[in-house]
């Protein structure tokens, strides 16, 4: 896999290793299939009053966790409670919820303050930060507090887990599919594989070698600079590894200098240049290409007001704001995390393009699972916080811009760096509750036009990462995570 497993609560962390994990022993209440429509998962079905405020869900029969109790609406509105309290898209659900209650065993009820679908998007969202259901007992646990009970629902129990080394899945017996063909992350999860093994290799050249002599079967993100050696190779299968292109950012903390002034965070976003960062990242530019878009490229919503400021580095511009702003040399402490290959290349490249601006930088290295705590430390950069963290995400992620973890601009509630920008945040309460495309499709362009301007996040450019894999796997699905229903080894 991409990193080591070591965060295992699906609802307290953005960290896609976790959602990769939460999508094979649990499951959620919707999901969206390949054409990214909304389907029933655990639902039987919704039903949708007249004066469209109030949503009834109803369980699927069956439905049982893997300790054998059955999974109730109680349940369902535990989790949903806790997943919301912390994820972007779920905090705008429950402005706007009036009433969230279990009507009885199968049946659980939104009642919102107006007419909104926001409870059906929302329930849907896919990849990173889903909305899993948990068994009450440990929804009600407050987030941050390890979960040390991981009984899901879902097609695979964990039988076997060793922190940043070794998980092992085992095929849940009891599990009751949907009868509709697997499609995305909806439809019918068949596991037609007895047990699933994620190990950790930190080498790239190692795993390449464990791919072609069949120590193992599949390499979730292959390195783009090792592609070439599968060329030619009959046993094995490269292929995208999820059905969305990778869009790597970086992100200011906004409460402390020198990122507490506008002008500098825009200095920063001058100096930095996409394809020196896409070029040392990937290589090959059959697999990237620049973006503007908050909202990724090649999605409904894609925009590029300041292009201008995000693409090209214009090292001479980023000198003369730096000089207006009055940088005073504060040091800029950037995170790398080393052990990533998706993470690893791009604040060097960025360390590099901001000192020949003239900032004062730092590159604090360390391991991916050591940025993922760090970046969620307040203090100042110098006493265990930091000045810029880079992250990729999927841009399923980022198509919706109330989806969007880091387009959140609501201060101590918002993502890592804690942007507040209340402007940021009347646009994206205008989107959750618009149903029409052309309505959404203006507001996330002036949400585009406003967050560029703040420095709200900030794209470094889009990529295909790619799965290899043995040809004796087949029916691997192509979804916005990659999971491992469906899956067959041959002999």
């Amino acid at each position: 896999m991409h990193s080591p497993l070591r965060l295992t609560d699906p609802h307290a962390t953005t960290a896609y290793i976790t959602a990769w994990h939460g999508y094979m022993i649990y499951d959620t209440l919707i999901a969206v299939d390949e054409d990214n429509r909304l389907q029933p998962q655990m639902l039987e079905k919704w039903d949708v009053s007249e004066d469209g405020k109030t949503y009834t869900l109803t369980l699927r029969e069956g439905l049982a966790w893997h300790d054998g109790q059955p999974v109730t609406a109680e349940d369902c509105v535990a989790s949903i409670r806790r997943w919301a309290a912390i994820d972007a898209m779920g905090q705008k659900l429950l402005k706007f919820t009036e009433r969230l209650e279990a009507l009885d065993a199968r049946r659980l009820r939104f009642v919102m303050t107006q007419p909104t679908d926001l409870a059906l998007r929302a329930l849907a969202k896919p990849s990173t930060s889903a909305p899993f259901i948990l068994p009450k007992r440990v929804a009600e646990q407050p987030p941050g507090k390890p979960i040390t009970d991981m009984t899901g629902s879902g097609p695979f129990k964990l039988v076997e887990f060793k922190p940043g080394v070794k998980t092992v899945y085992a095929r849940n017996a009891a599990y009751v599919p949907r009868q509709e063909p697997a499609s995305g992350l909806a439809g019918g999860k068949r596991v037609q594989v007895d047990r699933v093994e994620w190990l950790v290799m930190p080498d790239h050249l190692t795993t390449a070698n464990a791919l072609t002599s069949g120590e193992i079967d599949l390499v979730e993100q292959f390195p783009y600079d090792l592609l070439p050696m599968l060329e030619g190779d009959a046993g094995i299968k490269v292929e995208p590894a999820t059905s969305s292109p990778a869009y790597s950012m970086y992100r200011f903390n906004f409460l402390h200098p020198p990122f507490n002034d506008r002008k500098i965070r825009q200095a920063a976003m001058y100096a930095i240049g996409q394809e020196d960062v896409m070029k040392a990242l990937v290589g090959n530019p059959r697999y990237w290409r620049t973006c503007a878009s908050l909202w990724g490229c090649g999605t409904p919503m894609q925009a590029d007001a300041g292009q201008d400021m995000v693409v090209p580095s214009n090292i001479d511009k980023a000198r003369a704001l730096l000089k207006e702003a009055g940088y005073d040399n504060t040091p800029v402490l950037m995170l790398h995390a080393t052990d990533v290959a998706s993470l690893s290349p791009q604040p060097v490249v960025m360390a590099q393009a901001l000192r020949k601006a003239g900032f004062n930088v730092t590159l604090a290295a360390m391991d991916w699972q050591s940025v993922a705590s760090r970046r969620a430390s307040r203090a100042l950069p110098a006493d265990g916080g930091w000045s810029i963290l880079n992250t990729n995400m999927y841009t399923a992620d980022l198509a919706d811009p109330v989806r969007t973890p880091m387009a959140a601009a609501d201060g101590d509630k918002a993502w890592y760096g804690w942007p507040d920008f209340p402007r940021i945040e009347a646009l994206r309460d205008q989107y959750a509750l618009s149903s029409d495309a052309a309505e959404q499709k203006r507001i996330a362009a002036e949400l585009q036009r406003v967050a560029i301007d703040e420095g709200l996040y900030v794209p470094l450019g889009q990529s295909t990462p790619q799965r290899a894999y043995s040809s004796k796997l087949s029916g691997l699905p192509l979804a916005p995570a990659p999971v491992f229903w469906s899956v067959s080894k041959a002999p």
